[in-house]
């Protein structure tokens, strides 16, 4: 544990050595920065550029049903719900912290996410944001698995998050992503897997848009029985809150485990239906 203490303090270190991050990352909310090209936190399965506000807590609790393939018999997957609480608080406008627990695999993450870049009219155009998590699977037995030691619960990833807002109605998002698992389920998988994620949203009307995202993993083992997450969401905005239902053939909800960890064959019909509910404190 006092390992993964150290990485989590030692990322944003790693990634600057310059003294003066924190100012730079620190908005002045007088200058014309363009709005935000994502309404929610995520796009679908990716995170987007979104960030949580200075001084301001955010409790999502989401949810990913069971496959609705199973019919009735299974209420369409309501049966098998996976369930993951978050909490993410702004420390700054550019700096956000986030703790989250998992129903799939028991999962506990820890996550830093950090804005680079803002889009602005003559000065950028695009929004950057690093996006960092350690997870600790609990769900492994060392009754099944002789020799199970601490370090093969734990998993990291380390994505760009790129977001360019084109018009008042669009905007798209370029995420390449790397992610190492210290155990992974198959001999012939590495450990550090890579992926690009493709993702964007579409405004309908003032209060709904539409939004999908695409991972497409780049090393999976010729055997893997796993398929690239894609995933189609609606967001519905109420009075400053977001509301996001969405279908995906990927039931977990973690980095790791949407990219790694896709079950679901939108061709059989094998997809999930979730959504994500959050309050602002």
């Amino acid at each position: 544990m006092k390992k993964l203490i150290v990485f989590l303090a030692l990322v944003p270190s790693i990634i600057f050595s310059q003294q003066d991050l924190l100012q730079d990352l620190e908005i002045d909310d007088s200058e014309a920065f363009e709005s935000a090209a994502f309404k929610g936190l995520k796009i679908v399965n990716f995170e987007s550029t979104k960030m949580v506000s200075q001084k301001e807590l955010y409790f999502v609790v989401s949810h990913r049903f069971g496959t609705i393939k199973t019919g009735i018999d299974d209420f369409f997957g309501l049966d098998q719900a996976v369930t993951r609480l978050n909490l993410i608080y702004g420390i700054t406008d550019g700096i956000n912290l986030g703790i989250s627990r998992s129903s799939f695999q028991k999962t506990y993450e820890g996550s830093l996410k950090l804005r680079l870049l803002r889009q602005k009219e003559g000065a950028s155009p695009l929004t950057l944001v690093l996006f960092n998590s350690v997870l600790i699977n609990t769900a492994l037995d060392d009754i099944s698995l002789p020799g199970l030691e601490f370090k093969h619960r734990v998993g990291y990833a380390v994505s760009a998050l790129i977001s360019r807002k084109l018009n008042n109605d669009l905007s798209l998002q370029l995420t390449p992503t790397f992610f190492h698992d210290n155990l992974v389920s198959l001999e012939e998988q590495d450990n550090s897997q890579f992926a690009l994620g493709i993702g964007g949203r579409h405004k309908l009307t003032k209060r709904w848009s539409l939004n999908l995202d695409y991972g497409w993993h780049l090393n999976r083992a010729d055997n893997s029985p796993f398929k690239n997450a894609l995933s189609i969401g609606f967001d519905l905005e109420t009075g400053g809150h977001v509301f996001q239902l969405h279908f995906t053939n990927a039931q977990p909800m973690n980095t790791n485990y949407f990219l790694g960890q896709a079950t679901g064959d939108w061709g059989d019909g094998d997809i999930f239906f979730g959504f994500n509910l959050s309050r602002v404190f």
